[in-house]
């Protein structure tokens, strides 16, 4: 079974971070990018400033599994919400893009135990995440539940989160039970005959009066 968050709860969760203090405006940005690019964890950590294109056609660009490039693009709200953040960090081009507090790079564990802490605060706010184990790859989950359920293909899916097959984005499908409740609408009740309905020519013959 794939975890995943839903709107409420990725919004639960973006809304976590004290964004009043350095730590909580970086934290924000990150989650933010990370559940709206579908980042590896140690995609996130090795992006740097100059990987963060804001101009037209506001894009991340990173090196993923195989030491295969790819760019992902931004929606116009995370775009709005890295250009601050980056205005603020102020960084080299080659600097981490979301540093420690020192400037060094977040490792993987640090990202892990932010996202597990604003898990927690926003749980308070949204219950339905407290049954779920939410971890950086959770996030990563999320973000292919959202394409999905936004009508993209498996395909793309697997493009957008650097898959080598697109057979590797198939329990996503699986995974969308609102797809498949949609699937069961369509069928016909039980006991009915199957088939398509064909009206008898002294129907058609009234209907062609009118």
């Amino acid at each position: 079974m794939v975890s995943f968050l839903d709107r409420a709860e990725i919004d639960a969760l973006l809304a976590a971070p004290d964004r009043t203090r350095w730590i909580g405006r970086r934290d924000h940005a990150l989650l933010t990018v990370a559940v709206q690019t579908g980042l590896r964890v140690s995609e996130v950590t090795a992006l740097r400033c100059q990987d963060a294109q804001l101009g037209t056609g506001a894009h991340v660009q990173c090196v993923g599994k195989g030491r295969k490039q790819r760019c992902t693009p931004l929606t116009r709200q995370t775009a709005a919400v890295l250009r601050v953040w980056m205005q603020e960090r102020h960084g080299q081009p080659a600097d981490p893009l979301f540093p420690t507090s020192r400037g060094a790079r977040l490792s993987r564990d640090a990202i892990a135990l932010l996202v597990a802490k604003y898990a927690a605060v926003a749980e308070q706010r949204c219950p339905t995440m407290q049954p779920k184990t939410i971890s950086p790859h959770t996030l990563r989950h999320s973000c292919a539940m959202t394409l999905r359920r936004a009508g993209a293909d498996v395909t793309v899916i697997a493009l957008w989160l650097g898959h080598a097959t697109a057979r590797s984005a198939e329990p996503y499908v699986h995974a969308d039970l609102a797809l498949k409740e949609r699937a069961l609408a369509r069928t016909a009740p039980a006991g009915t005959t199957p088939g398509r309905y064909h009206p008898p020519d002294t129907l058609i013959d009234f209907l062609e009066s009118l």
